[in-house]
């Protein structure tokens, strides 16, 4: 007892003389809460937990307060409740501040605009800032004269325990996005201005789905709208169907896509472009131009199994309008297809779809505090992440499961009371006033109340996306060593090519020089040897025999090249052409390649000429040659037709046969000459002059 109050006594002197001067800038918004410690510090001790440093004492005094449960009886909870694991030493106040900041938090969000109400910020922050430093024997993570900031660890823990604020999947790339201009740490006037963002976007999307808007078609299915563009003059919205060209208005729901073409003092009829049903969609970027030339990437395209369209976004400069509503477009879109792969009814499908909601009014807000405009939109979205990453399809399984695990974990009494577990995003859009669907199944305010994390623990979830990130990062590190090595022009690449086809080209030569019998001997040994392996069918055990010295000769190669010099391949490049040179050695190429194009037409025609016995006698003497085959592959075992096959390739050229074998050829390629092409007759389209 005597250590706890020196302990407050220490804390209650630096509080006075201002030594914690970051932690005076963090209790600015809970100074209540600080001068009521201080006064109780010299008592019994009942607002203050020896286990927990100054700023979690803070926040847990504050959780207490919102709980109307104090401090001590908390902590009493938490230790009967809590299993062993979470009471270890080394993790107990992080879990036991989770725990109250999970119990805390449901009830916070139930006050009408929470997100707007800077305790409620503060609150959350110093939760942030409390949980990366939570144990008494913590050390402050800042100098004395600095702001408190926090890392993408906490930000990962605790904002996503309030889902419009970040979730799971995307927590490390919003913080990214937050953090990008300090260094890597979130501080609290850019994480007040996101939650402001946020407020702005809750506020624009009740007063959008309330309005009036296309409420006819949004009705039947209770649609939100969730983007509006075109009603701006200096950005129009312009719909390119086959040759025709609308400029209007176009409108994202969390169903469907409307485009309303603009006359004079109205809107036309809304074409409908649904997102919701399973029709085969294509979203992805298109080029656009005047008269149907392809040279500005601007422009989304549609596409399904009815009906198809362009909705272009014309700028000055860049693409950042296309790009961020083909990425909300997506986001919908990949949301819905997710609901009808796992059958996703009833409240998972609101909750699964308000997930995507979220997420685009999270990157609404991230919009306007950015300081670039290259924000990459499909990062900062669950479903396009989901799309995107390596395993992303375990992603959605995991989704799926929970999905079917909620439901039986919200009707537990004993996890909805303890506060185990962090909020559902369903029950987030229930307290901000969101009308959720149009099913009768779908709960009120606290109808789902298990979330996504777990106090202590590591979800399911976590630990896919865990997975799926690092693997992605080897992707991404691999994808940088390919783009490290593309080189550019024509002579340096097939240069590039000849050095690293030099191994297979030096086998060839092998191949060759014993088919050839370039050394008798060596060919001899080679023949008797595999048609040795042919006769005995030894064939897979060769194969097998020569699969397991390529894994020896790369096990060897592993331990014995552990340098990148041995790994770096040496080109010596050829002289560098101008453009003209250039120009004519693609011209060359081209050349070639048509060379070889007709050559191939050639043998084709041939081919169908003695298939349509054009030229009898050599449909004759093909036939002959296919009834002498049939009858050997009828009546001769599989290996001696085998060691036949490979005699007649590897003896043809030795110093026995070799005479015969020009003179065979010889006729073969006169017979073959003999034969005349099937008649070809080439037609041309006729060509409008007046369209020309």
């Amino acid at each position: 007892m005597a250590k706890d109050n020196k302990t407050r006594s220490l804390f209650n002197g630096l509080l006075k003389d201002g030594s914690f001067k970051w932690l005076n800038k963090t209790l600015s918004s809970l100074g209540e809460d600080a001068e009521e410690m201080e006064k109780d510090s010299s008592s019994s001790g009942k607002n203050w937990l020896p286990e927990l440093s100054p700023l979690a004492n803070v926040v847990v005094r504050r959780c207490s307060k919102i709980l109307d449960t104090p401090m001590k009886q908390l902590h009493e909870i938490f230790d009967g409740e809590a299993s062993d694991t979470l009471k270890h030493p080394s993790q107990y106040a992080r879990n036991f501040l989770e725990y109250c900041s999970f119990r805390t938090l449901p009830l916070a969000v139930q006050v009408s605009g929470y997100l707007g109400d800077r305790s409620f910020r503060r609150l959350t922050f110093d939760m942030m800032a409390a949980w990366e430093f939570p144990a008494a024997a913590s050390k402050p993570f800042a100098s004395m004269d600095e702001d408190v900031t926090v890392g993408v660890e906490a930000f990962s823990r605790i904002a996503v325990a309030v889902p419009i604020i970040a979730n799971v999947i995307v927590s490390d790339n919003i913080f990214s996005v937050l953090s990008s201009s300090t260094g890597g740490r979130l501080q609290f006037a850019i994480y007040d201005k996101y939650l402001s963002g946020l407020e702005r976007g809750v506020k624009k999307l009740k007063g959008n789905s309330e309005s009036s808007h296309l409420s006819s078609l949004r009705s039947a299915r209770g649609e939100k709208i969730l983007e509006l563009e075109g009603t701006v003059t200096t950005q129009p919205v312009l719909q390119h169907v086959g040759i025709s060209t609308w400029p209007g208005r176009l409108t994202l729901t969390d169903h469907a896509l409307y485009f309303e073409p603009l006359r004079v003092m109205s809107y036309d009829k809304p074409q409908k472009y649904e997102l919701s049903e399973d029709l085969n969609q294509v979203v992805k970027p298109e080029l656009t131009g005047p008269w149907g030339t392809r040279l500005f990437d601007k422009a989304v395209l549609y596409k399904s199994d009815s009906l198809s369209a362009i909705m272009d976004f014309p700028e000055l400069k860049g693409h950042a309008r296309r790009d961020y509503w083909l990425t909300i477009i997506r986001e919908i879109l990949y949301a819905q297809r997710f609901m009808h792969k796992f059958q996703i009814t009833g409240i998972n499908r609101e909750e699964a779809l308000m997930k995507a909601i979220f997420g685009i009014l999270q990157v609404q807000a991230l919009k306007d505090i950015s300081s670039t405009n290259s924000l990459c939109y499909d990062n900062l979205l669950m479903f396009n992440v989901c799309d995107k990453l390596p395993g992303g399809y375990l992603i959605l399984e995991t989704l799926a499961t929970k999905s079917v695990m909620r439901e039986l974990e919200s009707t537990n009494s004993l996890k909805a009371s303890t506060g185990m577990h962090s909020i559902s995003a369903l029950t987030i859009a229930s307290n901000l006033g969101f009308v959720l669907g149009t099913s009768p199944t779908v709960p009120n305010e606290m109808g789902i109340v298990v979330g996504e994390i777990a106090v202590g623990e590591m979800t399911s979830l976590e630990k896919v996306v865990r997975e799926s990130r690092s693997n992605y990062k080897k992707v991404v590190s691999a994808q940088a060593t390919v783009d490290g090595v593309k080189v550019d022009g024509l002579d340096t690449n097939l240069a590039v090519m000849k050095e690293l086809m030099s191994p297979i080209h030096q086998l060839w030569k092998c191949l060759l020089s014993l088919a050839y019998w370039e050394d008798s001997l060596k060919s001899l040994i080679f023949c008797l040897v595999f048609t040795c392996i042919i006769i005995r069918g030894w064939l897979g055990y060769a194969c097998a025999l020569l699969l397991a010295f390529f894994a020896l000769y790369l096990g060897l190669t592993c331990f014995f090249s552990q340098s990148r010099a041995s790994r770096t391949l040496k080109v010596i490049v050829p002289p560098s052409m101008n453009t003209m040179e250039q120009l004519f050695a693609v011209q060359s190429v081209v050349s070639q390649a048509e060379e070889l194009i007709q050559d191939g037409n050639i043998v084709l025609l041939k081919c169908r000429a003695i298939l349509l016995s054009i030229f009898p006698q050599a449909t004759e003497k093909l036939v002959g040659a296919l009834l002498v085959m049939a009858l050997l592959l009828a009546f001769l075992p599989s290996r001696y037709i085998a060691v036949l096959v490979f005699l007649e390739l590897f003896t043809k050229y030795s110093p026995l046969r070799k005479p015969n074998t020009e003179r065979c050829t010889r006729r073969l390629r006169e017979w073959w000459f003999s034969i005349p092409a099937a008649p070809v007759i080439v037609e041309r389209h006729k060509e409008d002059k007046k369209k020309r």
